[in-house]
Order: structure tokens, then sequence, then C-alpha cells
């Protein structure tokens, strides 16, 4: 496949990368700093900047799917602003170049037991707050969103680099459980899932997470 790969120099960005690589896709990734991405065959690095949905919408052109694993900036004060423009400026670009979009959001919006959504919880880290929040609110715009296929991909409560299994079960607005009650999974594993969707598309219109 030809897939679109924004923030490819990033936490996930760069293992969704090496999974679509090894599995022998084109991957063209999208990113400020083209520096950052290693040199290597089946790569095209491009510097776009997210927010500009009509330069971003030329270069998803011809692809067959479009990834975005786009943050706003861990530790910018602005960052709950700077999030959803981008968010906002990806899925314009996504409808006007014609592509399927799979975006890469948080674990704060998934839903506790008793309906409410872990962000709103006072336990929930202040420091991930307003990040979480617009991650949050891109999704309910996602779903108000018509003229675009699109796939929503929550990661578990915990994530870290760690082995490629491929072995995780997914689920949909409730974090997947381990038996002691965890949500937790490999970056590397989240890579998987999400080029398992780039390949094979079976939440299309929905959200949807993933855990051990």
């Amino acid at each position: 496949m030809k897939i679109a790969l924004i923030g490819a120099s990033g936490f996930v960005g760069s293992a969704t990368l090496n999974e679509a690589l090894q599995r022998g896709h084109a991957v063209t990734a999208l990113v400020r700093n083209p520096d950052k991405v290693t040199a290597r065959a089946g790569v095209a690095a491009r510097k776009v900047d997210a927010t500009d949905a009509k330069a971003l919408a030329s270069e998803l052109a011809g692809h067959e799917v479009a990834i975005s694993a786009f943050n706003g900036g861990w530790g910018d004060p602005k960052i709950y602003e700077k999030h959803l423009e981008g968010s906002r400026a990806i899925v314009a670009a996504a409808k006007a170049a014609g592509v399927r979009l799979i975006v890469i959001g948080g674990a704060g919006s998934l839903h506790a037991p008793d309906g409410s959504q872990f962000v709103d919880s006072p336990d929930f880290p202040e420091a991930y707050r307003d990040g979480a929040r617009a991650a949050r609110d891109a999704l309910a715009e996602l779903r108000g969103e018509a003229g675009l296929e699109w796939s929503f991909l929550s990661p578990a409560a915990h994530m870290a680099p760690g082995k490629r299994t491929g072995k995780f079960r997914l689920g949909g607005d409730q974090p997947v459980l381990d038996a002691k009650g965890e949500s937790h999974v490999s970056v590397e594993d989240l890579a998987v899932a999400i080029v398992d969707e780039a390949e094979t598309p079976k939440h299309t219109g929905k959200r949807f997470t993933l855990g051990y």
C-alpha cells in the first residue's frame, strides 16, 4: 500500500513507520523536520505543517490511507488549541484528498464502568489533561463528519516501549483490561493494530482500543 504517515518521527509514529516498512508498504513520512526520519528503502520524508490543510491535502493525494500520529506538543501550555487545530486541518485535508484516515488518539476519552470518561476524573494526571481533552473533542467532531472514511484508535492507558507480540485484544469505548485489571500495551503492538486497520479496515466510522 501507499501510506501517508503524519507525525512519523514521534513515539507512536516511528513505531508505526517501522511496522509498515516491515510489511513492505511504501510510506510517505509527513513531518516538521525530515532530518529526523532515517533514510531507508520504502520511505520518503516530506516537510509539511499539519495545520496547513491545503498543503497537507496535496501531500495526501494519491495515497490509499493516511495515518495521523499528530500531537499538539506535550508540555505546551496551548496544547489543547494546537491539537484541535491540527486535528481539524488533518480531517479537512483527508476529505479534500479523498483518502481514508486513521487517527491515533488518547486513552483519556475511554469510558469508565460508570460511563464517565477518564479524562474527567480528578485522578487523571494533570500534565496530560489538556492534550487528552483535545483528543476527546477531536473524536467527537470526527463522529459528526460526513464524506470521510475514518477510524480512531485509542491506545491502552499504559503504553511503553516493549516487545512486538502481535497478541492483544481489541475493544470499543472501554479499556481492555488484563487479569489484573490493568490496561497496557507496548508501542510496538499498538503499531501492529494501526497497520492492521490500514490493511483491513474493520472499524470505519468507529473508535476502538486494545490491550493485553
